[in-house]
């Protein structure tokens, strides 16, 4: 249904915003034989062109953003027993991080793990008190003389987990947004011999988790007449949670989004991916998530003229925590989904009625 070992590698590759460049040299070795044209910009993201086969007035172009880096942190001071201090790169639930694995990537990879208060010092009210991410650091078990030869200032962190299966789920750090990342590797790679009609490229974006800034370089650059976004979104499909809070479910569907905090998706992408899903038989579930944004919003209205966008969403238990978990049909669906729009493109009435 998916090839777990891939996703499996590509959630392992660190990438904090900023400092994708481990899974850049991954994504482009890997994709290179499945496209006409590979490059990158200034800003650090992977451009995976295929070539349309309509030409002249009929041409047009596609742009997809699927973002590489991953929520973390980076290092702001080490104090002189050798523990570090640091700031978020993305958005944290800090309750979360309790006593929780990290990579500190200095001149070397040191494991890390997440302190804070031990529960048996906090008074009464500490103990009901939600805690901030000032109430952390990171212990790496050695003094400030070995800690400061291999760590500086400056440096990334990220989460230290490995993705396993549970049942019909993946769970692991770091599918937030590396779902996105396999999906639109495996729809240009199943979609090599195929012909598609318009020029596509896939954008593997940077520093989306920090505002969304390598989609807005690349749209700038690109001026796409379609877009797509890949992301998860929330599946509150869980214990406490009220139908209307569920967004999203796990395993009912790869997710067609009509709106999050960042845009309202074109009322005509909607409906064509709707109708393509249906006539490909790929089970979906609409997706409304009131707050957050995606890649999708700076692919929508970063280019000159704007873009008629849309968003395939995967949903997502856990999102921005240590860890996540997604269901394996609806990844795939994501790939189905993803590679029957490309195809069809140019068989829906796009004028404004």
């Amino acid at each position: 249904m998916i090839d777990v070992a891939l996703l499996s590698e590509i959630c392992r590759i660190s990438a904090a915003p900023g400092f994708e460049q481990r899974l850049r040299a991954f994504i482009m070795d890997k994709v290179a034989p499945y496209v006409d044209e590979l490059y990158t910009d200034s800003i650090g993201n992977v451009y995976a062109v295929k070539k349309g086969t309509q030409t002249g007035s009929a041409s047009k172009k596609v742009m997809i953003g699927s973002h590489m880096d991953e929520i973390g942190f980076i290092v702001t001071h080490i104090d002189d027993k050798g523990f570090i201090r640091f700031h978020t790169l993305g958005g944290f639930d800090p309750k979360t991080l309790t006593a929780q694995r990290v990579i500190v990537h200095g001149k070397e990879d040191i494991m890390g793990v997440m302190g804070c208060k031990p529960i048996h010092l906090m008074s009464p009210s500490e103990r009901t008190k939600a805690p901030t991410i000032k109430d952390y650091f990171i212990d790496t078990g050695m003094t400030y003389e070995e800690v400061s030869k291999i760590v500086k200032v400056g440096d990334p962190i990220t989460r230290e987990r490995q993705l396993i299966e549970m049942g019909d789920c993946v769970n692991s750090k770091s599918l937030d947004n590396r779902l996105a990342v396999y999906i639109l590797f495996e729809a240009l790679r199943e979609l090599k011999d195929q012909e598609v009609p318009y020029d596509v490229y896939g954008v593997f974006t940077v520093q989306e988790e920090v505002g969304i800034r390598g989609a807005s370089v690349a749209a700038q650059r690109i001026n796409p007449d379609f877009g797509f976004g890949i992301d998860v979104t929330i599946a509150f499909d869980l214990p406490g949670a009220q139908g209307h809070e569920e967004i999203t479910a796990l395993g009912k569907g790869v997710a067609i989004k009509i709106m999050d905090g960042s845009l309202i998706c074109d009322y005509r992408m909607v409906n064509f991916m709707k109708q393509t899903a249906d006539k490909e038989e790929i089970k979906w579930q609409p997706e409304i998530l009131t707050a957050g944004g995606t890649d999708t919003a700076a692919i929508q209205r970063r280019g000159q003229n704007g873009a008629i966008s849309g968003a395939i969403s995967i949903p997502c238990r856990h999102v921005h925590q240590s860890i996540e978990m997604s269901h394996k049909a609806d990844i795939r669906g994501g790939v189905d989904l993803l590679k029957a729009c490309l195809i069809d493109l140019n068989q829906y009435d796009w004028r404004f009625k």
